[in-house]
């Protein structure tokens, strides 16, 4: 074989053991041959010793059965319980045997009680045969040696039986046998790589003797097999998610060929250009992973060929089945396939805002999807069918409560771990007008001063309207009442737009001191709405008017009057009072008086607060009987405003007395004021009318009550008369008046007819007795009114 040379290079040899047994009384022999390849590991099996000599196993240490070894080395021993035969040392053929063809170790058996000695030696023939090698073909044995000659010289061959091969033995010239090995049958090494054949060869001598030899065919591989996979399909389950690189299988392809023969390659056939960048196949061990990302919902299953080839290019396939296992690595897709821009405030529950599609790409519980929203808006997902869901409105909507609602949809799918996504809709509410404005106040009250510019901002009037756009629009308008004392359209107006209040007048305090209106806010939906609010302007008092005199009453101020005074009046006795009013209020109406001026300084007092002139002395001789003062009336304002009356006193005890002094009476002292000369002409003349009259009076009295002497003109005095009654046109008019006589007196008529009140007659004539008679009486009463000032009550001439 032309392999041999290499195989005995690698020193792969076997050792035949013989073992001769020996029986020390009988002339028996027999051998037993073992084959071994050299470097056999301690503890292999070589062959079972019990069995094969025909021992009972039960009684090999009974029987006293060991092996006694050649040499220094044991290299075998014996398990006295199972009878195999072990190799105690590694046997190195080259170590024992050198270059010697056949390498023969010895030792011997001995089985004590039969005293039986098995002897051990070698003999071997080896041939290395292609399983290629053709029918026929022969091999030359090399003869066996007989040291007899003759007819004791070897005579015959035999070969064992066997099925492959036969044995042909030639006689050569010389009568020497020559045996060829003949190979009758193929080979197969696969089917058999070692064949062990016997050579027997025997002598004619008697007793005929023969001698055996191992001979080993060792059958060579040819590469006459293809690779066979150990399964006709593999099938492998992975799931999605498995990085690159992972191994998913391996599979295995046998060769029965030896060697190099025997080598397979593996590769990855029909394919799809997807997969061939998924998966890959180690060519040498068969190991299929992936080397890139699987995808299930791409593609759920693979598949392909793989193929085993040898270095003779035989091959065989086998089918691979990659079954792609989903794993939940896709979220849920959230599609809003249509959707209402707004939806109006007003919409009953139960109305579509959107329709929802919901999707997931993986299979299984984890393409099995829940849809939700937060429960703390007026919203409700209602599944419509399949994996549609509508958006629809659980409760009354109020746009001016929330302008607009952000509903977040959750889609979660059922796997492990469970993945979500999550999307927004925007809901506007559009406005319907369901508010009316709202004032910022139930209602108002403004102040202004006033004599304001004309065109003054007053206030400004806010009217909220929590709507939206046209229905917020807030308009202003004034509502005026049918009792308004004051036309509002000419004293206020307000801007419609603003709600701005303006004067169109200056205001008059004491005119009007208020205002009261109402305001209508009116927003500009359909229909509108409004509301109105109750407005009070108060007009504040600002010290624009003097004071005004009352009393002394006169065409202006400045004006005399003239006021009557007894010489024996006492200190502190009123002599008159200046009233004075003032338009302002409050403090702007607050009045003091002070004296500005007096004919005799210290002779009378002007009370602060209630402008009565009273004496604040004694009249004395020196003192003139023309008293002139100047009184200061002046308000609190500020600035202060004031005005002044004149009053002029006349010092007298009677009547006669005050009306001779009359004519005499100057003109006040201020000479540029020419009314008051005029009025002092005007009370002289009255004076004289008023004289004039009282005298017919008396002298129709006396004439007509001739006997009777009631009045006296030269004793008649008017102490009853108050002093503080004043002289002079106004003076003479409030004279008649204080007396109050009710008299009637017609043309041509003599007689007057008097009613007479009820007296009181604590102030009467006190220079002529009173009696029982009525006629000639003349009473008069004299009563203090509530200011202090005196009025003359009535007189009655009987």
């Amino acid at each position: 074989s032309p392999r041999a040379p290499q195989l005995l290079g690698c020193g792969i040899l076997l050792v035949l053991f013989c073992v001769i047994l020996v029986n020390v009384w009988e002339a028996i022999s027999g051998q037993i041959r073992y084959s071994i390849p050299e470097e056999m590991q301690k503890g292999s099996i070589v062959g079972n010793i019990a069995k094969d000599l025909g021992l009972d196993i039960k009684d090999l240490s009974d029987r006293g059965v060991r092996i006694v070894g050649r040499g220094r080395t044991q290299y075998f021993t014996m398990n006295i319980k199972s009878g195999y035969l072990y190799p105690t040392e590694r046997v190195d053929r080259e170590q024992i045997c050198g270059q010697l063809e056949t390498c023969l170790l010895n030792f011997e058996i001995i089985v004590e009680d039969k005293m039986k000695v098995f002897g051990v030696e070698e003999d071997e023939l080896e041939f290395r045969i292609s399983e290629s090698a053709a029918v026929g073909t022969r091999y030359s044995l090399e003869g066996a040696q007989d040291p007899d000659v003759g007819t004791n010289s070897v005579r015959a061959y035999y070969l064992s039986s066997n099925k492959h091969f036969s044995l042909d033995v030639q006689t050569g010239a010389d009568g020497d046998k020559h045996a060829e090995l003949v190979l009758e049958k193929s080979l197969d090494r696969e089917e058999q790589a070692v064949h062990d054949l016997i050579l027997t060869a025997t002598d004619r001598g008697d007793p005929v003797r023969s001698g055996t030899a191992q001979i080993r065919v060792i059958v060579l591989d040819a590469n006459d097999n293809a690779p066979v996979f150990s399964q006709p399909v593999y099938k492998v389950s992975v799931l999605e998610n498995v990085p690159a690189g992972s191994l998913l299988l391996t599979v295995n392809a046998t060769d029965p060929d030896e060697a190099i023969n025997s080598e397979v390659t593996y590769s990855l056939r029909k394919m799809k250009d997807k997969a061939s960048q998924i998966f890959q196949v180690d060519s040498k061990t068969g190991e299929i992973s992936t080397v890139g990302n699987l995808d299930y919902e791409e593609a759920a299953l693979y598949e392909m060929e793989v193929q085993a080839k040898d270095v003779g290019d035989l091959s065989a396939r086998s089918k691979v089945l990659i079954a792609v296992i989903d794993a939940n690595d896709n979220a849920p897709e959230i599609t809003v396939t249509s959707a209402i821009k707004s939806v109006s405030e007003d919409s009953p529950p139960g109305t579509v805002i959107a329709l929802i599609n919901l999707y997931d790409r993986d299979s299984g519980e984890n393409g099995e999807v829940t849809c939700s929203i937060p429960r703390n808006i007026p919203f409700w997902l209602q599944k419509s069918f399949d994996n549609y869901y509508s958006l629809v409105t659980d409760k009354p909507l109020d746009r001016e409560q929330v302008l607009d609602y952000s509903v977040t949809v959750t889609a979660t799918d059922r796997g492990t771990p469970p993945l979500s996504s999550i999307t927004t809709i925007l809901v506007q509410l559009s406005d319907i007008n369901d508010n009316a404005p709202v004032f910022n106040q139930t209602s108002y009250t403004l102040y202004i001063t006033e004599n304001n510019p004309r065109g003054a901002s007053v206030c400004s009037l806010k009217a909220n309207d929590p709507d939206w756009k046209e229905n917020a629009r807030v308009t202003y308008s004034i509502i005026e009442e049918d009792r308004s004392e004051v036309p509002l359209s000419s004293s206020i107006s307000i801007n419609s737009e603003t709600g701005a209040l303006y004067t169109l007048r200056s205001f008059d305090y004491e005119q009007f001191r208020e205002i009261r209106f109402q305001v209508q806010a009116q927003d500009g939906g359909s229909p509108p709405l409004s509301s109105n609010v109750s407005v009070t302007l108060f007009i504040l008092d600002q010290n624009d008017n003097s004071p005004h005199i009352l009393h002394p009453s006169f065409p202006t101020d400045g004006s005399t009057g003239v006021e009557l005074a007894p010489r024996s009046s006492e200190p502190g006795y009123l002599v008159t009072k200046v009233v004075a009013v003032d338009a302002d209020s409050g403090q702007n109406a607050w009045l003091s008086y002070q004296l500005l001026k007096a004919t005799e300084p210290g002779l009378f007092s002007v009370g602060l607060h209630s402008g009565e002139i009273r004496t604040a002395r004694y009249f004395l001789d020196k003192d003139a009987l023309k008293q002139s003062l100047v009184v200061l009336v002046k308000d609190n304002g500020q600035p202060p405003l004031s005005a002044t009356a004149t009053v002029t006193v006349v010092v007298a005890d009677n009547i006669p007395e005050i009306l001779s002094d009359l004519s005499s009476l100057s003109a006040p002292v201020d000479p540029q004021s020419s009314l008051t000369l005029y009025l002092v002409i005007a009370v002289a003349s009255v004076s004289c009318l008023f004289l004039t009259f009282l005298i017919v009076l008396v002298a129709l009295r006396l004439r007509r009550w001739r006997n009777s002497q009631l009045f006296d003109s030269s004793s008649v005095t008017f102490s009853g008369v108050p002093v503080s009654q004043f002289v002079g046109l106004d003076g003479v008019r409030a004279f008649l008046h204080s007396y109050s006589h009710e008299v009637s007196l017609t043309t041509d008529s003599r007689k007057s007819q008097c009613i007479q009140s009820e007296l009181n007659y604590s102030n009467t004539l006190t220079n002529g007795p009173i009696n029982e008679k009525k006629e000639g009486l003349l009473i008069a009463e004299n009563s203090k009114n509530n200011d202090g000032n005196y009025a003359f009550g009535q007189v009655s001439f009987l």
